[in-house]
């Protein structure tokens, strides 16, 4: 007769097997939001690295304009002295000029974190011991510090930084319109100009002229160096001009009409009552 045998545990063995389990539980399955921030990871992805060094006066403005051609511009409002030479694929051959970055170091003491914007206005065609490389103004340098520690942190003379284009950053210039320059060079059949103050992208992928107040034509100029575009027609040109730039990240257009007036004169700066979107 076969016979069943029951076993009855300790109470206090099963008291300790309840108490391992729910450890086990809260351990394993308990998930905590806090200690997993995915806006965080993302945003730390947005960074790139680069080298950066800086020249120039510690509290200046690099040099009166540079490869770009903005001349004292760099040195007031908008730019106010917060501006950058780049290394060859920063500049791009004078495509760059323009163009606004992030940039922020965390590597020295003196270091911030918090991000600088800066505006691409120079080129440093020796800054290639990196892929990426900003030869910074003393001011927009030192503007990567801790309050105070502007000096400490140019001293470094060579950081590690990190930048960022995407995600966000654009060129700002509240209250500001696109401004033309135009070439002291410039004659009835042949018309330049540097351009300058766009926000959005702030660089320029190509720039067409209109002429008169009856045309409906479009005609491409070219870049003549930096941010200096150039038209050479080879008859005389009717004014006034109305001009038209493409951006050249997003794409986006901006008309400025009637901007260079009948009349107009080589050296002389004409304003628009138009900017991109920023």
């Amino acid at each position: 007769m076969a016979m069943a045998i029951l076993l009855h545990p300790h109470p206090f063995s099963l008291l300790i097997s309840l108490a391992l389990f729910s450890l086990l539980l809260n351990t394993t399955f308990c998930f905590h939001p806090k200690l997993f921030n995915v806006s965080k990871l993302q945003s730390d992805s947005d960074w790139s690295p680069a080298g950066a060094t800086w020249y120039g006066p510690a509290n200046g403005a690099g040099s009166d304009g540079g490869a770009c051609g903005y001349e004292d511009a760099v040195e007031k409002a908008p730019f106010s002295a917060k501006v950058s030479a780049g290394g060859p694929s920063l500049f791009q051959s004078g495509k760059g000029c323009g163009a606004c970055y992030q940039v922020k170091c965390t590597e020295n003491a003196a270091c911030s974190g918090s991000p600088v914007t800066v505006t691409l206005t120079d080129e440093c065609p020796g800054c290639v011991s990196e892929s990426t490389h900003f030869d910074l103004s003393g001011t927009a340098f030192g503007a990567m510090a801790k309050s105070g520690q502007a000096n400490q942190l140019r001293n470094a003379g060579v950081l590690q930084i990190q930048y960022k284009r995407h995600s966000g950053v654009e060129c700002e210039y509240p209250g500001t319109s696109v401004v033309f320059q135009v070439d002291s060079g410039s004659n009835p059949n042949y018309f330049a100009s540097l351009i300058e103050y766009e926000d959005g992208d702030g660089d320029l992928a190509r720039v067409d002229l209109q002429q008169g107040l009856d045309s409906d034509m479009w005609v491409p100029m070219q870049r003549s160096w930096g941010a200096v575009w150039k038209l050479d027609y080879g008859s005389e040109l009717r004014a006034p001009f109305s001009i038209r730039l493409t951006a050249l990240e997003s794409g986006n257009t901006l008309v400025a009409k009637n901007v260079i007036p009948t009349g107009w004169q080589p050296g002389k700066t004409y304003r628009s009552l138009v900017n991109f979107d920023g």
